[in-house]
């Protein structure tokens, strides 16, 4: 294979749909390989934005947008990392042969909504999932959970990401408010909700799961060891690597994120979040790019999960194997405001084996991610205690 020289005749380019702290990190591991790099989200200086060769603001959702602006640049690599993207515009560029959509354009279609992937995974593939049910009216809504899904329950956009929409949901009160916050807050609305029944679970990991070329020119793929995470209201606030589990349930959990990410197909990195209990494993949902628990990669693995994604995608070789237990705690802004500042960082990074890495959000909104502490131990405890250390020490404020 061969690439080119960025800003030059030669230049390999990969334009970036949607430019956040994974995109930033995504567009410094292809600038190490000289690769030429176009950010595109739908406000000005998002973090990838910040750190590529050239950025645009337009809103993805425009087919025509997209499709103008992929006409001007004429990528190689065309790589999404949010929801709200016009999926028909890339399926029509792929068709014909403009560029490599990562993984591909049927991929981007079926992840960006949940419909999509769980039709595909518990009805095509007959992989266990949560019981569930789509609802497309808030009648529907009340119909399923009191047919089988019952409480508690949670409700969820088909379209959204960070636990956006989402709610957990106890009783029949609590119904018609999620059916409402669901409906307003998800990253488009789709027309239809998902409801599903909760599973007692031990715990639940994302698997990193990676699918790259080999000497041979043939697709393998490789599994990063279980990042095990913990949430509030949907969104990730640690996760730690390698998380602890039965021989089976691991063996299980990798048969299952192999079967979803072969007939998803393409080549990149998937996050592909599971339930565990005991050695039993249930499929909740996959990205086709890196995920926001898989930040810890960057102080456990040789190569993070930025590098394992850009190396696929440049069809060079993969090392998926960790070198030490660590873990990530976010850093969140309190309030509202613009002009950010970031204060006691000194303090933060006292923390032994401690980084801070800051995504240079141009806004601040309450709970907003706003960076995250990394930490690497001897244990997996000694490691989530100073990663909450440092992050806690960290101050947001913002005018």
């Amino acid at each position: 294979m061969k690439l080119g020289t960025a800003l030059s005749a030669s230049s390999t380019k990969a334009l970036l749909l949607g430019c956040g702290e994974l995109g930033k990190e995504l567009a410094i591991a292809l600038q190490r390989f000289g690769v030429e790099v176009i950010a595109v989200d739908r406000y000005a200086n998002a973090p990838a934005q910040q750190v590529a060769h050239r950025s645009y603001v337009i809103d993805m959702t425009d087919s025509q947008a997209v499709k103008d602006l992929i006409a001007k640049e004429q990528p190689n690599f065309i790589i999404p990392e949010i929801e709200a993207i016009a999926t028909q515009a890339l399926l029509e560029i792929e068709a014909e042969g403009k560029a490599t959509v990562v993984p591909n354009a049927r991929a981007i279609q079926l992840t960006m909504n949940r419909e999509g992937i769980r039709t595909l995974a518990a009805v095509q593939l007959d992989i266990p999932t949560s019981q569930y049910a789509f609802a497309e009216t808030f009648q529907e809504l009340a119909t399923a959970v009191d047919n089988g899904i019952g409480y508690p329950c949670f409700i969820k956009p088909t379209m959204s990401s960070s636990g956006k929409g989402q709610s957990m949901v106890k009783s029949a009160d609590q119904l018609k408010p999620a059916w409402d916050y669901a409906k307003s807050s998800g990253r488009v609305d789709t027309g239809k909700v998902i409801v599903e029944a909760k599973i007692d679970f031990d715990f639940e990991i994302t698997l990193l799961t990676v699918r790259a070329l080999n000497e041979q020119g043939e697709i393998e793929t490789h599994f990063c060891e279980p990042i095990g995470h913990r949430q509030e209201s949907g969104d990730y606030r640690e996760s730690w690597q390698p998380q602890a589990m039965t021989d089976a349930a691991l063996k299980s959990s990798q048969e299952i994120a192999y079967k979803v990410t072969n007939e998803i197909g393409g080549l990149g990195l998937f996050g592909v979040e599971l339930f565990i209990k005991d050695d039993y494993v249930w499929f909740s949902e996959v990205s086709p790019r890196p995920h926001d628990t898989g930040m810890v990669t960057m102080v456990t693995q040789y190569q993070s999960e930025f590098d394992l994604h850009a190396r696929a995608i440049l069809g060079l070789p993969v090392n998926a194997q960790s070198r030490s237990a660590g873990a990530s705690a976010v850093i969140l802004a309190a309030s509202q405001g613009k002009d950010v500042t970031y204060e006691n960082l000194d303090k933060a990074l006292a923390v032994p084996e401690s980084e801070v890495r800051l995504f240079a959000k141009p806004e601040a909104l309450v709970n907003r991610r706003m960076g995250v502490a990394l930490a690497s131990a001897n244990t997996i405890e000694e490691a989530r205690k100073r990663a909450v250390k440092a992050a806690s020490l960290v101050v947001v404020k913002s005018i």
